[in-house]
Order: C-alpha cells, then sequence, then structure tokens
C-alpha cells in the first residue's frame, strides 16, 4: 500500500477537481518537484524497467528509439537508456525536467527531454516504442483527454509500434485508499494526505499537506491538490481501437497474469496499428 502512496505524493502533477453537471475538467496544473527525490527511493523503478525492457524484446524491440510519457525527473528514462534504448522524455514540468537534466549531467546518456503536454506533444517523426508509468495515465480525467493522448501516440509510433502504461484500478481507490486520512513521518519532514473517493465519477482525490524541514528547526508547509480518475478495461480497449491501436493484453502489476479484482494496478500492452501516410497531429 505505501508504494502507491508514495507514488500519488511525488508525482509532478497536480489538479482543482470540478464536478459541474457530471463532467469533470482540469483547472491547473503545478509541480511536485520540491519533495519529489525525497519519496523516490520507495518506487520500484528498478522493476518497472526490467518489466518494460522484457515487454519490448518480447515484441523484437531491443534496440531503437523510445519516448516516456509523464518522465518527472527522468528515472526510468535513464534506466532505459542504460538499457541500450535512444530515449525521449517528456513532461509538462520545467522544474521536473530540470532536474532530469541535472541527472544526466557528465553521463552522456544521449536523453532528449522535452517540455510538452502528453495530450499535445510533437516529435520529429516516429519512434519504436512509448511507455507511461507511475499511473500518469489516471491524471486524465475526461475521456476526452484520455483519447487525445492515444491518438499522439499512435500517431507517432512506427508502424507496428509498442505502448504500455500502467494504470491504478477502481478497486486501488474504492478499497484501500476509499476516504482515508494517513499521516507519515519522514527525516525530511511530515506528510499528510486525505482522501475523497467520488464512486460516480470513479474519482480519488487527495489533499496534501506537507511539513518540509527547514534550518533552525522550522517547518515549510506545502499543500497541493491531485485528483486522478480510474477507467474500466472495455473503456481503455474502445478509446485505443478508436485512435488506431489494437490492444494486446492487460495483465495484473509486472506479470503476464490477467487483472484480478483486488489488482491494485495494471498494465497495458497495444501495438500500432500498421497505419500508413500519417498526418501528424497539430
Amino acid at each position: 500500500m505505501f508504494v502507491h502512496y508514495f507514488a500519488l505524493l511525488v508525482y509532478n502533477k497536480s489538479y482543482d477537481f470540478v464536478i459541474k453537471k457530471g463532467a469533470l475538467r482540469v483547472d491547473k496544473y503545478t509541480d511536485f518537484a520540491s519533495v519529489y527525490d525525497i519519496l523516490m527511493g520507495h518506487i520500484p523503478y528498478d522493476q518497472w524497467a526490467d518489466y518494460i525492457e522484457n515487454i519490448l524484446k518480447q515484441h523484437g524491440i531491443d534496440r531503437g528509439l523510445v519516448l516516456e510519457l509523464g518522465c518527472g525527473t527522468g528515472s526510468m528514462t535513464r534506466r532505459m537508456a542504460a538499457r541500450g534504448y535512444d530515449m525521449i522524455g517528456i513532461d509538462m514540468s520545467e522544474d521536473m525536467l530540470s532536474l532530469a537534466r541535472q541527472r544526466s549531467e557528465g553521463k552522456e546518456d544521449g536523453i532528449l527531454y522535452l517540455c510538452q503536454d502528453m495530450r499535445e506533444f510533437e516529435l520529429y517523426g516516429t519512434v519504436a516504442a512509448i511507455f507511461c508509468v507511475c499511473d500518469t495515465i489516471n491524471y486524465m480525467l475526461s475521456s476526452e483527454d484520455l483519447s487525445k493522448v492515444f491518438r499522439h501516440v499512435a500517431n507517432y509510433l512506427d508502424s507496428g509500434g509498442l505502448f504500455i502504461f500502467d494504470m491504478d484500478t477502481a478497486y486501488l481507490y474504492e478499497e484501500v485508499l476509499g476516504d482515508n486520512t494517513s499521516v507519515m513521518n519522514h527525516e525530511s519532514g511530515d506528510f499528510i494526505w486525505e482522501n475523497s473517493f467520488y464512486p460516480d465519477e470513479m474519482i480519488n482525490e487527495v489533499n496534501l499537506s506537507l511539513y518540509l524541514k527547514q534550518e533552525n528547526s522550522l517547518y515549510r508547509k506545502h499543500q497541493e491538490t491531485h485528483i486522478r480518475r480510474a477507467y474500466g478495461i472495455d473503456t481503455i480497449e474502445d478509446l485505443l481501437d478508436q485512435a488506431g491501436l489494437d490492444m494486446l493484453g492487460a495483465y495484473h502489476e509486472l506479470t503476464d497474469e490477467e487483472p484480478r479484482n483486488d489488482s491494485e494496478r495494471i498494465y497495458i500492452i497495444a501495438r500500432e496499428r500498421h497505419q500508413s501516410n500519417k498526418l501528424y497531429i497539430k
């Protein structure tokens, strides 16, 4: 359970949540770079990288150009570059990308970092594969936004290219996080997060209060609101299909097993539908 809490705490996107006549919209985007790397040690990045690398190789992609959407400070981007892939990392936060570039200094990893919205990103050409982890997809609060992401992914994948992403499940939001409040003490400060679950919209809202230790025994308070939405697998498959992507499978986290009723995170694998003569989206 704590892995999911940490992933939520350190993720670099937060939104104001508005429900009006059943509609969801994104009002605000902020970065979370100030605490991102404090908690990154609890994220199993090496396991995630191993899992994605194995999937890529199973589909004949053992080298080439690969894009990570929502790359944050580049922890996964650098791991995949170390495995021999030519990496591009896209994130919406310039603060996060600044940290990513600092982490790459002197390593000659060849990573290209771009500050772009994953719903509107542009590349110079196509890539062999795209992946998106750390429940980034769940931050797309409407099917329209999710469809935009999928259409751009299909547009910038090589013919037959692979798309891999993870998602938090409704089970996690409803049964694990629910309407619970959690408190955690950390050597760098104290962290409080209050969860709210909206079943009709399958929305998890988290109000975070961070008390970060400063000099002279002082604390700096930082507050954020994070909103994520769960989607059913059928909805995801339909949106992928409309975008020109064929869903190859959905799997329980870091396995080749089908999702379970108590799966908290699942992985989706999709393939570009060999479309030719693409018109690049602007």
